[in-house]
């Protein structure tokens, strides 16, 4: 697999298109940290880290508004591949839909939101938009 973080990507978005509850994710620290982000934002329900074999698996619980069955999550859009890696200062920024979605930066303090990096003032790779 050349692309781990897009396949997570993927899978998340098959997972909502197809109306699924748990969508299982082969392990990784990177994918972990967007996890952790997602669910803190509110983007999924809950997630559950398992630990069978070397690698592992995340079991995400998708998040559903209960009346009209729309998913929290609209739209999940890699931007940083490995041909092409875009980075970014914290004086450039992406806005996300002005704001209301999130950019995920990994930068040298980890994997954070665009906000967050830019309020340390680090900048970094831009992975994805989730809006």
């Amino acid at each position: 697999m050349t692309d781990p973080i897009a396949d997570y990507l993927t899978r998340l978005r098959n997972g909502i298109s197809a109306k699924h509850r748990v969508v299982e994710v082969p392990a990784s620290n990177l994918k972990k940290e967007i996890t952790k982000i997602l669910f803190e934002k509110g983007y999924i329900l809950n997630y559950k880290f398992v630990e069978d074999g070397p690698q592992g698996t995340i079991k995400v619980a998708l998040k559903y508004d209960p009346v009209n069955k729309v998913n929290a999550i609209k739209k999940l859009i890699r931007i940083s591949s490995p041909g092409l890696r875009k980075y970014t200062g914290y004086k450039d920024m992406p806005r996300v839909i002005n704001g209301l979605g999130i950019a995920i930066i990994s930068t040298s303090k980890g994997v954070m939101t665009d906000k967050e990096a830019a309020e340390l003032k680090i900048g970094g790779e831009v992975l994805c938009y989730v809006y």
